[in-house]
Formats: structure tokens, sequence, C-alpha cells
């Protein structure tokens, strides 16, 4: 059974620091490249953030590069989205998805992703 299980959302005040762990079973995590999309109310689902099956290259959204950090475990088969310097406009549910390793060209896409979580709530506001 394949599943994907985020975590740590909640709610934070601006400038804080949230971290979004990502638990996979079900499929062999290290074939996939791993990404973390957003959505918030009225919105259209958002890249936010990939990395490589490996591990060795990463990708951001303009709007959350330099505060936000993702980073995987492949023997724990676990990714997670470290958010810092949080702004009320990250207010979203975030998903953590994967992504065949041979469609890594399209990382930035939600269609092309394999799996989905079932996604966690953060709620920046004062």
């Amino acid at each position: 059974q394949v599943q994907l299980v985020e975590s740590g959302g909640g709610w934070v005040q601006p400038g804080g620091s949230l971290r979004l762990p990502c638990a996979a079973t079900g499929f062999t995590f290290s074939f996939y490249g791993m990404g973390w999309f957003r959505q918030a109310p009225g919105k259209e689902r958002e890249f936010v953030a990939a990395i490589a099956n490996s591990g060795g290259s990463t990708y951001y959204a303009v709007s959350v590069r330099g505060r936000f950090t993702i980073s995987r475990d492949n023997a724990k088969n676990t990714v997670s989205l470290q958010m810092n310097g949080l702004e009320p406009g990250d207010t979203a549910v975030y998903y953590c998805a994967g992504q065949y390793y041979t469609r890594s060209y399209l990382r930035r896409t939600s269609s092309h992703y394999d799996y989905w979580g079932q996604g966690t709530q953060v709620t920046v506001s004062s």
C-alpha cells in the first residue's frame, strides 16, 4: 500500500519556523524524486520545492528560496521541508509528492507526480 504521510503542520506567527516531515511507504523511495506543493483556499496548487531521488539536487520556487529547505533521508524513507521566516502568504495545505525519476524534468508540475500525501495545514498569522 503506497502512502505518503505529512505531519508537523500547525499555527505559527510571522517570522516563525516549522518543519514538515513526510514518511513514505509502499514504493521504492530511492527511485522517486520528491516534491512539496501547497494550496491555499481559492488558489491553484503551486510548486514549493523538490529534491532529486539521490538527494543531490534541490529546486525551489522563487517565493520560498532562501527561507525553505528540502531534504531527504533515503535510509528512513522520509523527506522534510524546513520552513523559516514564515509569512502570512505561506498559509496553505502542504502536500508531499513522489515522482518516478525518469520524469524528473517535470518536477515543478503537479500533474506529473505519481503519489501524493493527504496534506497538512500550515497557518501563519498574528
